[in-house]
């Protein structure tokens, strides 16, 4: 008697469907995600033994809760701020407002110094802040 061997059938397992998944999966994780931009681009500058280094000074005016303003070490009131902002300012065009503002200080306050900044003609005013400790 002759035993009939009966051939195995290849499985075969069709991915198509799951490579489609995939890259569906891949674009809509590249679109939904978001990417930070870091300003600058790291260089190496070529040496030079005749050139000079200048100094770009941002202006950082610091505010205390009680209403106290001091910009770059020097103390002023609100009124006398604008034409403070306006001699630095003539003094470094591309300089920066660095605002260092107590979080109790009013909101009030806050736009005051933003609107005679940009009144003055100041091209960027940085609002700093502290890390969150977790």
């Amino acid at each position: 008697m002759r035993l009939r061997v009966k051939k195995k059938k290849k499985v075969l397992i069709n991915i198509t469907s799951l490579i489609d998944v995939l890259f569906l999966l891949l674009i809509f994780f590249m679109v939904s995600s978001t990417f930070i931009e870091k300003p600058g681009m790291d260089l190496e500058l070529p040496e030079s033994e005749t050139s000079t280094m200048k100094e770009i000074k941002d202006l950082v005016l610091q505010i205390t809760p009680d209403g106290d303003m001091t910009l770059n070490s020097e103390e002023i009131t609100l009124e006398t701020l604008e034409t403070k902002l306006k001699e630095e300012h003539e003094q470094n065009i591309t300089a920066s407002l660095i605002l260092k503002a107590d979080k109790e200080v009013k909101h009030g306050v806050i736009v005051m110094v933003m609107d005679a900044a940009k009144l003055v003609g100041i091209p960027r005013i940085i609002i700093a802040t502290t890390e969150k400790i977790k």
